[in-house]
């Protein structure tokens, strides 16, 4: 029932049932100031436009009658010439099935009541149109997509249990659901389904669906299995759902226990970005090896290097702290000169007041590796194992001999071939190659010829060797850039490619953790959020009540979190409302 006065328009939905008409709904509208100049039949015609608006899903599908008091509209809906407002609005009504019949305004009390409540709050509100349009194309069917009301597999159902097939099929859809519906058979109250190996298995939808994967997972008998092993299991159980596969693959995703699982490899490491010093004795990485066993009474080797040459310094100490250290960095400035910058780990021995106020007396810059991540100083790390490597190599059964064979160690390491400078430490430092006991021993030529004392001679010999010393450290710099970006294109070519954005949460792989038996526990802590993400790898990671702290982003992965996502399991027909 449907009527309209100069500034509302009313209607009522209802239905008869023992030719008793019974409401339903009731709405009313006031109208914009631009509907407000309508003509009468304009008007009375917004009306039922708006009732249908209103009441769209109760009508889709239905024959549907409309009770107006202004007679002409039953001839409208066949009139040719008409205004175009018209003729937009009779082009919508097209779309259901209509009848308008005639009532008088008497026997068409409460539409003729609604059509007159004018609202007095309309200024307060937010004034919106009548809407004048309906949703295209999909104008009396209605999709369940995700819908646990209405299971997926409804059509099928309505087809073998009661011989209802939906309406409004093409030919294709009609062959495919008739192609569909053969795998599949009704024991009330259940649908069945006949798979390819013979297997009947009961159809599920919804949360029983989410349900039945959370058991095949990480039930008492789930086992913590992958994606395809729990669909499987699933299967195996007598169960199906069309997505079946996706959904397993989702929750095996957010599963809080196999997200804290595993160990990081070179897979999870970040793209290499090297350190290139120009200037020999610029940079120098500190970093302490031990404790060793007892050997002089030292533990302890403090190691530096210099990142251009690779020219490394050791010396054994009895203990790690600051004071070992500052004593070390005075000698090391007293015969190299004052460094640029010194790299060094987060330990304490480094990281202290002490320490700081030598850095700030002879104006040297500290740098600080990223936490949990030592590769941060890979140079120095690298020299710790080449140091390591010969002295397992070179002392006695007891092992309390390494101090005294550190010197050696030093020697050989600096008399090595380096590939990235392309010459031994020891001749990019002094612009000679090291003479070596074994030459004296078995007469290398230097050996067998006398020392030459012509002053002029041996001036002009040094003047070559200093030019060739300048060349020889261009040559190292070019050297150590083309093996830097080879072994980073190498490096790079065999990770996974992980990008981290502000506001990801994700796990840390936390290598100090020991205060456990490594058995049965995993390494992966909190989720934490990220809260900055910095060129080169580094990430800032947020935590409540807590500071925040930087790390590597290659201790990081993703973390899904520990719910259930929602099933979303698409239904392949559409069908009434009414079913």
């Amino acid at each position: 029932m449907c009527d309209a006065s100069d500034y509302a328009v009313g209607a009522v939905l209802g239905q008869c049932k023992t030719k008793h008409f019974q409401p339903i709904h009731y709405g009313s509208k006031t109208m914009t100031d631009a509907q407000a100049p309508y003509t009468t039949m304009e008007k009375e015609l917004l009306a039922v436009v708006y009732a249908f608006e209103k009441f769209q899903p109760y009508l889709v599908l239905s024959k549907t009658i409309v009770y107006t008091d202004h007679s002409a509209l039953k001839y409208l809906l066949a009139k040719q010439d008409a205004k175009p407002r018209l003729l937009r609005w009779i082009l919508l009504l097209q779309e259901f099935d209509v009848i308008i019949r005639d009532k008088k305004g008497a026997d068409n009390l409460a539409a003729d009541h609604l059509s007159r409540l004018e609202n007095s709050h309309q200024d307060v509100l937010e004034n919106k149109e009548i809407t004048e349009t309906f949703p295209l194309e999909t104008l009396g069917m209605v999709t369940f997509r995700g819908d646990y009301s209405t299971p997926w597999f409804a059509d099928i159902a309505n087809y073998h249990a009661g011989n209802f097939i939906v309406k409004g099929m093409s030919s294709q859809q009609k062959k495919k659901f008739f192609k569909d519906v053969k795998h599949y058979f009704w024991d009330d109250p259940y649908l069945f389904r006949i798979g390819a190996d013979q297997v009947i298995r009961r159809c599920v939808y919804g949360q029983e669906a989410v349900d039945i994967l959370t058991a095949c997972h990480n039930g008492p008998t789930g086992g913590h299995h992958g994606a395809n092993y729990t669909a499987k299991k699933v299967f195996d159980s007598g169960f199906y759902w069309p997505t079946i596969y996706r959904d397993a693959h989702d929750l095996v995703t957010r599963c809080d226990a196999c997200q804290r699982q595993g160990k990081i490899s070179q897979k999870d490491e970040m793209p290499q970005n090297a350190i290139q010093v120009c200037e020999i004795f610029d940079v120098w990485g500190i970093d302490f090896m031990g404790p060793f066993p007892s050997s002089r009474g030292n533990k302890y080797i403090l190691v530096a290097v210099d990142y251009l040459s690779k020219w490394v310094e050791a010396k054994a100490l009895p203990t790690n702290d600051a004071r070992v250290v500052v004593k070390f960095l005075k000698s090391l400035f007293a015969r190299f000169g004052t460094p640029r910058a010194i790299i060094s780990d987060r330990g304490t021995h480094f990281c202290n007041d002490q320490f700081a106020k030598v850095m700030l007396k002879y104006g040297v810059t500290h740098r600080l590796s990223t936490a949990y991540h030592p590769q941060t100083s890979g140079q120095v790390e690298v020299s710790n194992r080449g140091l390591k490597r010969i002295l397992e190599r070179t002392v006695g059964e007891n092992r309390a001999s390494w101090s005294d064979k550190l010197d050696d160690a030093l020697w050989a390491f600096r008399t090595a071939f380096k590939t990235p400078i392309g010459c031994t430490p020891y001749k990019l430092v002094y612009g000679k190659a090291c003479h070596l006991p074994i030459e004296l021993e078995h007469k290398a030529y230097w050996a067998l010829k006398h020392c030459n004392f012509d002053l002029k001679t041996a001036g002009d010999h040094q003047k070559v060797q200093m030019n060739e010393l300048n060349e020889l450290r261009d040559q190292a710099y070019e050297n150590s850039l083309i093996y830097k970006e080879k072994t980073k294109k190498i490096h790079d070519s065999k990770i996974k490619n992980r990008i981290f954005n502000v506001g990801d949460r994700v796990l840390l792989f936390n290598s100090r953790l020991k205060i456990f038996s490594g058995k049965l526990k995993t390494r992966w802590t909190r989720p934490f959020t990220v809260a900055q993400v910095f060129p080169y790898g580094t990430v800032e990671l947020s935590q409540i009540d807590e500071p925040n702290f930087k790390v590597n982003g290659h201790r990081l992965k993703h973390y899904f979190g520990g719910d259930i996502p929602p099933m979303v399991i698409p239904n392949l027909q559409t069908f009434p409302m009414d079913h």
